[in-house]
């Protein structure tokens, strides 16, 4: 019996494009990774030009607490300080309102309502930075005012400043808070209410508990988030480096120095200029590490379902 050769209808010529695809894949991924190699690259070039100045020394930088290189002084400590009260600040507010609206979204709303609230945390996330440094100033500052005193909080402060990052943040929370949750399968939900747990309890018992690995992730990345954010803590931290703890009173953040000299009259290649890129590794590595916290902290809780 003579058999017939069957000809597969995804030939050679299909498997081709899928080669194709799957290359030009893999190059933005590369692409992706050279432009991070080369932002690190760049910081620490130009980082080391700063050190290797006679006047800096890595111990006082690091562990100084006056930042004036004017005066030869580089301790970073200062705005360090005002870039962590800022970013805590920033979690305390938005980290359990964002968790909330992610409960409620993803637990309790109907979908007519949560197709109404997704556009309005989407058109939050939408609003460009330096207009949430103007409602900072404007309102946010005056009602911190008329709350605590006029005498008490200074019209710059890292409060102010803080609480605008936490509502700029919010919307990044309250969505990936959402998925995390929205993950979680519903046969949880069925046997948390099976052995006559509430709705509330299940919720708070069996279904967050077995969303922490999202979660965590959701809040480590808020958090770099926060420490990055610059146009908010420009206009409405204040624009000296001042040791502080008080958050009503002015300081001035990592972030919010780069812009100051970036965008003043400081002459190229000079120790003042040099600075800006030694405090952008510093950033660089914060965020860096707390990207490698998350995804550690992610697979610690990771639970997988069948």
């Amino acid at each position: 019996m003579t058999q017939r050769h069957i000809t597969h209808p995804f030939g050679k010529k299909h498997r081709l494009h899928e080669q194709v695809i799957e290359t030009i894949l893999f190059l933005c991924a590369l692409f992706s990774i050279l432009i991070t190699v080369g932002i690190a690259v760049i910081l620490v070039r130009e980082s080391f030009l700063f050190f290797s100045d006679q006047k800096v020394t890595l111990v006082g930088f690091l562990t100084g607490k006056t930042w004036q290189p004017m005066i030869d002084l580089f301790g970073f400590l200062p705005l360090l300080n005002a870039t962590i009260i800022t970013s805590v600040i920033a979690m305390v507010f938005a980290i359990p309102l964002g968790l909330f609206v992610a409960i409620y979204l993803a637990e309790y709303a109907t979908d007519k309502v949560r197709g109404r609230l997704k556009p309005i945390l989407e058109v939050l996330a939408g609003i460009p930075t330096i207009v949430y440094g103007y409602f900072a100033l404007t309102f946010m500052t005056p009602l911190l005012r008329s709350i605590f005193g006029q005498g008490t909080v200074e019209i710059y402060n890292t409060a102010s400043a803080g609480l605008v990052i936490g509502i700029l943040v919010l919307p990044m929370i309250a969505t990936m808070a959402e998925d995390a949750i929205s993950a979680v399968p519903q046969e949880l939900r069925l046997a948390g209410l099976a052995l006559g747990g509430t709705r509330i309890e299940t919720t708070f018992r069996v279904v967050l508990p077995a969303a922490l690995s999202g979660l965590s992730a959701t809040f480590l990345l808020a958090l770099s988030r926060a420490i990055g954010e610059t146009m908010i803590v420009a206009l409405a931290a204040g624009a000296g480096p001042n040791m502080t703890f008080n958050p009503f009173e002015a300081a001035e953040t990592i972030t919010g120095y780069i812009v100051r000299i970036s965008g003043g009259d400081v002459s190229y290649n000079s120790v003042d200029y040099n600075s800006i890129f030694a405090l952008g590794l510093v950033l660089f590595i914060i965020t860096f590490t707390l990207n490698l916290i998350s995804r550690k902290v992610s697979s610690l809780f990771y639970q997988e379902y069948e």
